[in-house]
């Protein structure tokens, strides 16, 4: 008997059965071809799904890093140059 069924595409087209499967896949697209013989970023997909929390959490992180960073370097710029080079005598010419 006929019956009704759930599936998930990838970016690709191909059929998951499950959401999660689908992802992985299309991470392990974006990755592309690591390492030689069979490709170790299916299993590296995975593991950037698996712990999503954590790695949004460093992004986060280091995108306030980046505003710091950002923020000191305009901080430094604006600012009038300090005159902290000390001017040797002149020597005379030989």
């Amino acid at each position: 008997m006929a019956h009704t069924g759930t599936g998930f595409f990838d970016r690709k087209g191909h059929f998951f059965k499950t959401a999660r499967e689908a992802t992985v896949s299309d991470l392990a697209g974006l990755l592309g071809q690591i390492g030689e013989g069979e490709s170790l970023a299916p299993g590296i997909a995975y593991m950037l799904l698996e712990r999503r929390g954590e790695i949004e959490r460093l992004f986060a992180e280091h995108d306030r890093m980046l505003e710091e960073e950002a923020a000191m370097k305009a901080a430094r710029a604006s600012a009038e140059p300090a005159d902290n080079v000390a001017h040797l005598p002149a020597r005379p010419a030989h």
